[in-house]
This record gives C-alpha cells, structure tokens and sequence, in this order.
C-alpha cells in the first residue's frame, strides 16, 4: 500500500512538472463552461485528483480522492473509451446512474489519457451540475488533443527519468572503475620496483651474453610498465575530478632533468642516436618532475615510432617569452584522421605490432601541458614528425 501511495505521489509530482495542464483546465472550462475539470490518477484501486480547476466549489484538491467504484472513470480504465454527456436527465445510459446521482452533476466529459506504451495512466475530465453542449467535433477534438499533449508530457518526462537514471549510474560505474584503476596503478609499483631494482643488480654482475639480453628485457619491460602505471593513475586521477596536480618551481633545472630523461631511454635504446640542441637563457617556471615525464613520453614514442637507423632530435630553449621544446623523429606520417584524436585518452594512430599500448602518453603529455598553461602540438609530413611544446615564462614566480 505504501508503494503505491508513493507512486500516486510521483505521478502528481509529474503532473505539476508541466506547465501546460494549468492552461489546459482553464481553457476546457471557459470553452465548454463547465465549473470543474481535472486531470485524475485512475488505477485499479483509486482515484486521485493531479490537478484541478474547481469553480463550482466541488471540494476536491490536488491528492484528494473519490472511491474509485463511484467514479464514471472507473468504467473508462476498463473499456479506455471517452464519456461524454451533454444532459445526464435527458440520456438513457447515464440517466440512472449511481455517479451523476452521487455527486449532482448533469453535465460530464472524461478522455482517457494513454501513455506511449499503451498503459493507462487517467483521465483528463470535466463536470458542471447545469447541461452543456459538448457532444460535437470542437470539444471532443480539443479534449482528445489536450489528452495526447498530457500524455506526450507524461513519457518525456519518464524518458528523462530513465535517462537520469541511467547517467547516475554510468557515473557511478565510471567512479568505480576509476577507483579500480587508481588502486591497481598504485599496488603494482611495489612488485614493479622490486623487478626493476633486480634487474638492475643483475646488469651489474658478469653474466653471460644470453643472461644479459634476459636482464636487459626484464628492465625494458619494468620501464614500460612504470610509464602505463604513470599514465594509469594521472587518467585516473584526472577523471576522478583532481586533474593533473603540478607543483611549480621558480627555477627548474630542465636542463638536467631533460638529461636524466635521455640517459634512462638512452640505456633501453643503445643503438639508437639522440641529437640534443639545448639553449637555457632564462629561468623556467615549471614542475619539473611533471615535464620531464611529458618528455619520457614525446621520447619514447619518437624511439618507438622511429627507423632504427635514424636519429631522433631535440630541441629545448628558453627566453623571456616561452620555454620551447621540441621532440623530432623520422618515420611515416601520422594520418590525418589520427591527428584529429591523437590527444584524446585511449586513442591510437596505426601502430606496429609491437607498439601497442593504452594510447594514454600522449593524453597525459597534453594534460600536463594545459596544466601549465601551456600547448603541446604536432606536425607530421612525410619526412619528420615534431612534437612541440610551449610553455610562457613567467618573471614574477607566482
């Protein structure tokens, strides 16, 4: 009984989310000139009033009820058929009739209002206790459209429920998942480390050559997952509504940082030839830490992306203006259906085999890069691939 009530109470709820069922009872009153209409819940078990326009003083309010088996009504839930009675005395079906003898009307109109799936919802009615005319096309036309337009209301408004509902939970999911990754990311570090510190023990030991080649791809691979972990938590993170944290320093040392970063992928990619062009001229504003795991990125995908014969350039400068860095690398042309999403979080170019991934890098290098109000960009032609960064100086090191 509880939940019913409560649904008697949503439905009325729903009623008055729409402005139009004000203006429809005026106008069905001042056209038909009936003293009451109303537009009513009719179930199996009661009759309950959603909205009302009472002139004759018939004493029902919105949430008020009537006993369903005196209702006309009730009838229609059954044959789901408009009533309509222009002078109770004077008609032969109506005339006798327990419901006008009840309640002393002698003029009645009731429509059925039928929701998109075909369930009954109620009607939209009308009584008045002197006669009226309104058996003829105008006043049935106009009761059965105002019905529909009721009705119309009714399932966008349950559309837009069930959407809502929908989006929470999706948001919900979406939580949850975050929360997931966050967690997995920040547990896998511990066994990670621990790999990667022994695999860096045994490159200092003398091994044989295939024990070697082993060390050499347990700390390959270690190096790889330490960066999807990276990438993993700042997605994760950054969905979860914190955003990429940076943490600024007045004079950052990019200069050797960058350095670090060449000398870690350096020592994955030996073979490979790294051209540096570094000119620091002025103080750089900067999360360090955060710029430099921008550049692992840019790097390793120029190393991954690369011929292994050719050389990968860098660019890095910065004056009273900007802070310029500028990763280059030979290699085919990114398409330019892939340029259009190549910043977008799991989103890939056409990549070899062995260069899949998440497609969170360069996501994250953006994400990084708009967190300093700066830019990342990307030029491809057929000869080079460029990824570029900019960052404004600032002088005051707020």
């Amino acid at each position: 009984m509880q939940n019913s009530s409560k649904t008697i109470l949503n439905d009325i709820e729903s009623i008055s989310k729409i402005p139009a069922v004000a203006h429809i009872l005026e106008i069905v009153c001042r056209t038909t000139g009936m003293g009451f209409s109303a537009v009513a819940r009719v179930t199996s078990d009661t009759w309950t009033v959603c909205a009302v326009r009472d002139e004759i003083n018939f004493g029902l309010a919105v949430g008020g009820e009537l006993k369903l088996e005196t209702t006309i009504c009730n009838e229609i839930r059954q044959h789901k058929q408009a009533v309509i009675i222009d002078h109770v005395a004077e008609d032969p079906d109506f005339a006798h009739h327990h419901t006008p003898l009840m309640y002393g009307f002698q003029s009645y109109i009731s429509v059925p209002i039928k929701l998109k799936n075909g369930d009954f919802f109620g009607t939209l009615c009308a009584i008045d206790p002197k006669p009226a005319k309104l058996k003829n096309p105008t006043v049935t036309g106009m009761f059965t459209m105002f019905a529909d337009l009721i009705a119309f209301h009714l399932d966008a408004l349950e559309e837009l429920a069930k959407t809502e509902r929908e989006l929470k939970k999706e948001q919900e999911i979406a939580v949850l998942r975050d929360q997931f990754i966050a967690i997995l990311g920040h547990d896998l570090r511990n066994p990670l480390n621990a790999i990667s510190n022994s695999a860096q023990l045994l490159s200092r030991l003398n091994v044989d050559e295939r024990t070697g080649r082993i060390t050499k791809i347990i700390r390959d691979s270690s190096f790889r997952m330490n960066g999807l972990i990276e990438n993993m938590l700042d997605f994760a993170s950054g969905r979860l509504g914190e955003g990429i944290t940076i943490t600024k320093t007045p004079d950052e040392d990019l200069e050797k940082l960058l350095l670090q970063v060449v000398e870690e992928l350096q020592a994955i990619w030996p073979s490979r030839a790294i051209k540096l062009n570094f000119n620091f001229d002025h103080p750089v504003h900067a999360d360090g830490k955060r710029l430099a795991q921008l550049f692992s990125n840019l790097l390793a995908n120029a190393l991954n992306y690369s011929p292994s014969d050719s050389t990968v350039e860098i660019t890095a400068f910065s004056n009273t203006e900007e802070f310029n860095l500028c990763v280059a690398n030979k290699g085919k042309q990114i398409p330019a259906a892939a340029m259009e999403r190549l910043f977008q979080p799991f989103s890939r170019g056409e990549v070899e085999p062995n260069q899949k991934g998440l497609g969170l890098g360069l996501y994250i290098a953006s994400e990084i890069a708009n967190a300093h109000d700066g830019t990342l960009d990307v030029s491809s032609t057929p000869e080079q691939t460029c990824f570029t960064l900019r960052l404004p100086s600032q002088n005051d090191h707020s």
